[in-house]
């Protein structure tokens, strides 16, 4: 599974699918190093810890995924993001690819997606 090497940030503004996510990618063998409930916190969080991979929801207040993945983008164009999103937003999903974005789940989710698409984020 994961090899321990790679930091992440889980960004969603429900903190049970914060719980959910830190928990499948712990198991994996990820280390989750922060979280974020809105995309400007998303933004300035990764800024200062500067993870290795974000998984990033896309409906969110303050600032949506997209936005955040954009402003990430402008000063890290080498981030790697990971974008998770309901079911029936995948139009979105297209915005936030064009805008850097590397993968994408769509919920609900099994844990093995998580992983599958965080490995080959990490290796890309």
């Amino acid at each position: 599974m994961g090899n321990g090497q790679s930091t992440i940030m889980v960004v969603d503004d429900a903190r049970f699918m914060r719980l959910v996510l830190r928990r499948i990618l712990t198991q994996g063998g990820y280390q989750v190093i922060c979280e974020a409930k809105d995309g400007s916190e998303a933004v300035n969080m990764y800024a200062e810890k500067r993870p290795d991979i974000v998984t990033m929801d896309i409906v969110m207040p303050k600032k949506n995924g997209i936005e955040a993945v954009k402003e990430i983008m402008s000063f890290d164009p080498n981030a790697k993001i990971i974008m998770v999103t309901a079911l029936g937003q995948e139009a979105f999903v297209l915005d936030a690819i064009k805008a850097g974005a590397r993968e994408f789940i769509i919920k609900p989710f099994r844990n093995e997606e998580i992983i599958k698409a965080v490995m080959k984020t990490a290796s890309s």
